[in-house]
């Protein structure tokens, strides 16, 4: 997918660098598939802000993604659709049964085409099949944790892991951190790399772009007065003062590692991403 570069007309335009929607050629969603979407500006029950920088942002509904691919069989690409939810493209499905459905789009795939659910699936982008039925070396994404609960691996525009192994009933999966992980042969992946892959090439050029998506300002703490950040106060330009910067709550930041390092999971990570 190109972008679209604007000639410079104002000082925000100078710096903006927007999707060309090149691949999208469907521009409404299907009404059975929206659900509402409600804003909480990033408070709970009680209104009280657990979320900061939240708030805003242009009317959103949900699209009804189905990422367990349980109705197996073909089914038929009717369009591709922008999703204001997710930064990948979504794919309309017509099964043959009558049935309608999201998937994540991938790379190439354009009305018209033909994709299958189920273990006797070719190897194709777009097809969904169990682990134990895909190829040592194949890129995937949309890859589930645990049988049956759906995708949670792999879903963001340009992304892909690669299947770097298979013995004893599990799968090595390299993922796009660079992390090996195992998981079981028993769980559903897809073929291909997750499409929009310029996505990562958009500036967005101006204060307001992150106001439409509900992203409110953010504030440093080093500007603010010592009683609402720990970074705060001084006369002029000052020092954290600290051995390290924290949160506005006085916790580690930029850096600290929160993973738990009993986590029952911890087995299945065969290689942490960053490590040599």
């Amino acid at each position: 997918m190109p972008t679209v570069n604007y000639k410079p007309t104002t000082p925000s335009r100078r710096n903006m660098q927007a999707p060309s929607f090149d691949e999208v050629t469907k521009f409404t969603p299907e009404k059975s598939l929206i659900q509402i979407k409600k804003k909480h500006a990033g408070r709970n029950s009680y209104g009280k802000i657990t979320v900061r920088h939240h708030g805003g942002g242009n009317k959103q509904k949900y699209r009804l993604v189905d990422f367990k691919r349980q109705i197996e069989g073909a089914a038929t690409v009717v369009g591709i659709e922008y999703d204001p939810n997710r930064t990948a493209y979504i794919a309309l499905l017509q099964h043959e049964g009558g049935e309608k459905s999201y998937v994540i789009a991938p790379v190439g795939l354009t009305d018209g085409d033909v994709i299958y659910s189920g273990a006797n699936a070719d190897i194709k982008p777009g097809n969904t099949m169990p682990i134990s039925s895909i190829p040592v070396g194949t890129f995937i994404y949309n890859i589930e944790l645990y049988p049956g609960k759906g995708a949670q691996l792999v879903r963001s525009a340009g992304s892909a892991a690669q299947l770097m192994a298979k013995e004893n009933g599990v799968a090595q999966v390299r993922l796009p951190s660079g992390e090996v992980r195992i998981i079981r042969l028993d769980c559903k992946a897809t073929i291909g790399q997750v499409g929009n892959i310029e996505h990562e090439t958009v500036k967005l050029g101006k204060a307001g772009k992150p106001r439409h998506k509900g992203i409110r300002p953010t504030v440093r703490g080093s500007v603010m007065n010592p009683c609402d950040h720990p970074h705060g106060g001084g006369e002029g330009r000052s020092p954290i003062g600290r051995p390290g910067p924290v949160t506005p709550w006085g916790k580690p930041a930029l850096g600290l590692k929160t993973r738990s390092k009993k986590a029952r999971t911890n087995k299945f990570i065969v290689k942490r991403r960053g490590s040599k």
